[in-house]
């Protein structure tokens, strides 16, 4: 009478462990010496330099280092924009950018990469005509787009 119970839970418990739940982990790289990297989505800061590991998707998150004269929205800075998900179709994964579309402007030379998938995948930003750059709302070539699950994203600053 005991035996199929415990087998049903047995089961039960292999497949709850066997699910990996989505997880997505921000850090940075300040080798500026000065400044604070921050992380912020919508109203809320999520970081101000510690890593930052979500447990689920992160949507429509900013990255930018806060050397005094940035504004809450990066306003002023340069600017790393992401979005980090696991892929739900083809070409649904995250995306990753740096902006210079005003009212941000180039402040200090930042990077950005994946790791953990898609390694070695992202782009730097080194002065105020960097190419990897939006620098209009149109320059969609720059995003850089992750396909693969769980991917993490380093933000460096002073590369």
């Amino acid at each position: 009478m005991f035996a199929p119970k415990t087998a049903f839970f047995a089961l039960l418990a292999i497949a709850a462990v066997g699910v990996q739940a989505e997880q997505h982990t921000v850090t940075f790289d300040n080798r500026c010496g000065f400044g604070t990297p921050t992380l912020i989505q919508g109203p809320n800061v999520l970081s101000t330099g510690g890593a930052y590991t979500v447990n689920g998707p992160l949507f429509s998150a900013i990255a930018y280092l806060q050397t005094g004269s940035c504004g809450f929205n990066g306003d002023g800075c340069t600017m790393v924009e992401t979005t980090l998900k696991n892929p739900d179709s083809p070409g649904g994964g995250s995306s990753t950018d740096i902006t210079l579309i005003p009212p941000h402007s180039f402040s200090v030379t930042t990077g950005f990469g994946y790791y953990n998938g898609c390694d070695n995948t992202g782009a730097d930003c080194t002065n105020s005509n960097c190419p990897t750059a939006f620098h209009q709302s149109s320059d969609t070539q720059v995003q850089v787009a992750c396909q693969q699950n769980d991917v993490n994203l380093v933000v460096t600053f002073c590369l």
